[in-house]
């Protein structure tokens, strides 16, 4: 079976890449820890393992949480950002090669109309 996305480069782990994709998508791309566990299907021993090691890379810093003392905020740094960067466009370009060529013109452009739609619904609603 063929692969839908091609490894991830930057020697990045797809869980890594789930975890930098969603904070991406926060303000200040920072989370609590606990929150981030609930964005990623890891159990909390597996997201702060993998926490440490993207902070020991750099593309992550930990920090006390300035609402609770025993809790921890994640924040992606600038490297980190770059790096999700970098990765999310090669995943991006390797799943459009791979769904350009497996549907027609017609089913491209209806994938299109369809994920607008579904687009601008979510956006709608949130």
């Amino acid at each position: 079976m063929r692969r839908l996305v091609a490894d991830f480069p930057h020697d990045l782990s797809f869980n890594e890449y789930d975890v930098l994709f969603n904070l991406s998508r926060r303000a200040g791309r920072s989370a609590r820890l606990r929150d981030l566990n609930t964005l990623v299907l890891l159990t909390q021993p597996s997201i702060s393992r993998l926490v440490d090691r993207l902070a020991a890379r750099g593309l992550l810093e930990k920090l006390p949480d300035e609402h609770d003392r025993r809790g921890t905020t994640v924040r992606m740094t600038d490297a980190g950002y770059r790096t999700f960067l970098a990765v999310a466009a090669e995943h991006s370009r390797s799943i459009e090669g791979v769904v350009s060529a497996a549907l027609s013109e017609d089913e491209l452009g209806e994938l299109r109309r369809l994920t607008e739609k579904l687009r601008t619904g979510i956006v709608g609603t949130s």
